[in-house]
This record gives structure tokens, sequence and C-alpha cells, in this order.
């Protein structure tokens, strides 16, 4: 089957999904959004969800302890802990007293879960990088940019102007754009004591917590509408195809017994789903925004059950799922992964053939990682397309905004 071109899904430009939000900034949305069909319900489920403590998402609703030791990083696998510092304290040396407020919560405060992939703003966390001047939101960039591996910052920052592309491709600048996100600080800067921040916006969300020189990444959302840019200045732009290509290659390799019993629903929307199992905005995906105390059953088939070629494939697709990390933390993040391997399930949606759309899930104690095809939310497939993804990077049992870490060191 031949893999569709997001061009062939693109709304006229009078069209109600797109003519009726023309002109409307993240601001006056966020109100519209509110009485949206698609939207609104949305905003009241999580809404009711936002207000929990957090726990930590996982399998079978108890929190595992001791999986997350308050430990120094092994040798090579220390975080950037000074190059951030660093990073962190120009941004501040540029901002207003105002701006500052805006900026920083405490360590622990509650607004870390405010997160949400959307292009609607349902909590204003932050500064807003399209709102500032060019000098401040570069330094902000440069924040995350000093966290990250130097493949990982280059993919958000693709992922953002995907953002842009399409926003100038539905005439929505305003609403989409390359710098449509929000970012926080959390903590002050230090090379001791935790403290981190937040970026999130359309298609992109990562959480980074450092102490010392322990660094956690997660909860991260990384997904893009189209996943190409094919025009303009960023033309050749692509992301996830590798990934994609190695899990349809993992499925293939697995004896027909295993990949029958790793495929959980055979179609995307699929009847046999249970009720709730199909999110309006979040489709397959289990984990992303505001679920941050889900439980999520372990499916499919455990990895330990796979011949070494999927083996090989799978631990492909962790690697690139995590390459947003630094080498030393990425080093240590896939160790702690591998430990885990005993306890580690794979599950399918969907078909792999071709270029068709698929879902997949790869959890542990101490992960979860999915990715998920969907229908168009401004492009207008009806279906699931594979031009259209959304990404999904969790630590299970506590330690996502590495809150484990933190409650150790405040004892």
């Amino acid at each position: 089957m031949p893999t569709p071109s997001f061009r062939d899904y693109l709304y006229a430009p009078d069209h109600p999904r797109v003519a009726k939000l023309r002109g409307l900034d993240a601001r006056s949305y966020a109100e519209a959004a509110k009485d949206d069909s698609f939207a609104g319900p949305m905003i009241e489920g999580w809404k009711k969800l936002y207000p929990e403590p957090f726990l930590g998402v996982t399998n079978d609703g108890v929190v595992r302890e001791g999986l997350f030791p308050l430990t120094e990083a092994r040798p090579g696998e220390e975080a950037p802990t000074s190059e951030m510092v660093t990073a962190a304290d120009k941004l501040l040396a540029l901002l207003s007293s105002a701006q500052r407020e805006l900026l920083i919560y405490a360590v622990d405060a509650h607004e870390w879960r405010s997160w949400a992939n959307p292009e609607f703003m349902q909590h204003d966390t932050g500064l807003r990088l399209d709102e500032l001047d060019v000098a401040v939101r570069d330094a902000a960039l440069a924040v995350v940019e000093a966290s990250l591996s130097a493949e990982g910052y280059a993919l958000v920052r693709n992922l953002m102007r995907i953002n842009g592309f399409l926003g100038d491709l539905v005439d929505l600048p305003l609403l989409m754009n390359e710098f449509s996100y929000n970012f926080a600080l959390f903590g002050a800067p230090s090379g001791t004591k935790p403290w981190g921040w937040q970026l999130f916006g359309h298609h992109v969300a990562l959480n980074c917590l450092v102490l010392g020189t322990r660094l956690v990444i997660s909860p991260v959302f990384l997904g893009a509408e189209p996943d190409v840019i094919d025009v303009g200045p960023h033309q050749g732009v692509k992301v996830f195809k590798e990934r994609i290509q190695w899990a349809r290659e993992l499925m293939e390799s697995l004896p027909e017994a295993l990949r029958d019993e790793a495929v959980i629903f055979e179609h995307m929307q699929d009847p046999s789903m249970p009720a709730g199992r199909l999110h309006a905005g979040d489709e397959r995906h289990l984990a992303g925004c505001f679920q941050d105390n889900r439980v999520i059953p372990y499916e499919g088939i455990p990895v330990s059950s796979m011949p070494a070629s999927a083996l090989s494939l799978l631990e492909k697709i962790v690697g690139d799922s995590l390459a947003y990390l630094p080498a030393g933390p990425r080093a240590a993040r896939i160790r702690e992964i591998q430990d885990q391997y005993g306890e580690t399930f794979f599950s399918w949606i969907g078909s792999w053939k071709g270029g068709e759309a698929f879902y997949f899930r790869i959890q542990s104690p101490v992960v979860i990682l999915e990715l998920d095809h969907h229908t168009g939310v401004f492009l207008d497939n009806e279906h699931p397309a594979p031009f259209h993804m959304h990404t999904v990077v969790r630590t299970p049992n506590g330690n996502d905004y590495g809150r484990a870490l933190v409650n150790d060191f405040i004892g």
C-alpha cells in the first residue's frame, strides 16, 4: 500500500475547521477552544485530572519503591549540569522582574503537570516564546539546547519548524508558529540541588530535571502533523522515519504466533475496543498529558520471548526514542531499561505492512514508549495516517519530572 501524501488532505481555505480560527492567537483561542466540539470535551476531561496529587504511572495501581535511588551518576554518565546552569543564568540575567515572576516555580510545584501537546493553551505556565524579544527567546532555547543531545535538540527544533509550516499551510500563523510554546523554570539553577525546566506546546513537550550529576527528561511528548516539510527554507525536514521503519521490521521479524500475540487490536479504530480505549485527542496512546497517575496494564508479549533479530530492532527503537538525552544520561537510561527486560512488554495495534498506520508500546517498570499514528486535526484525513504521529516517553512508578529523586533529596 503506497504511503499517502499529506497534500491530499489539505482543507480548503474557507472550510469551517480552519476558517473559524483565522485571526485567533493562542490566548484568544484558549477561550474559544472551551466551546469547540473537538477541543472542549478534552479540556473538560483533562481539567478533572490536573488537580490530582502526583503518584506516577503504574501497571497495576501500586507505585513500586526503590527503582530510582538517589545516587551519583556513574563515570561517563553524568548530566551536562554546568552547561545547563550557565545557560539558565544567562537567561535569568536578561529578564525583567515581572518576567522572572512568571517564569520561575518551586522545584516541586504542581505546575510541572500543566504541560499539554495540543495547539490550544490550556495552562499558561511560564513565558510564551512567541511573545518574547528574540534575545530572551534564544536564551530560553539555549537552556534546552544545553540539556539535550545535538540530535535531540535538532529534532525538537525541527518539530517546532513543522508546527510553523503547518500554521502557514492552513493560514493560522498566530495560533501555530515556530515559537508558539511555553517555557518555565522550576527551582534555582544549581550544580548540586534539584532544578529544571519545561517546554510545551503543539506536538512538543519536554520536562527536564537535573540534580547534581543525574538528569531526568520525562515526560516527553514529540509529534508532527505533517511529518515532512516539502517547501520553503526548511524543505527536506522529515521526522521519525527510521523509528517507524524499524518498528515495521520488528513485527516482520517475529514468528507468526508471537506476532499475533503482540497485536492487541487488528484495526486502529477497532470495533472490539472497550469504551474509553479510543480517546478523541490521544486516540490510542495512553501516557500523554494529564495521565501522570494512569494505570496502564501490560499488554502484548514479553520482550524476553523475542528472537534476537527482533530484540536488536527493539533496542534500536529504544535508542532512537531516547536520542534526545545527552550521551552519558542516555547510556544510563538504556542500562536502566535493559535491567528490566525480564518485565518488559511489547504491544501493537494495526498493520505493520506497507505504509499503513499503526501503534506500538514498549512498557516496563521504568519506561513507557509509545508511537501512535493519528487522524487529522489540521489535515482532513478521517483515518489514522503515517504523516501524523504522536510519540510519548514516560518514567513509571514515580520518576516522571524526576520526582522520585527530588523527594529523596528533600527527604
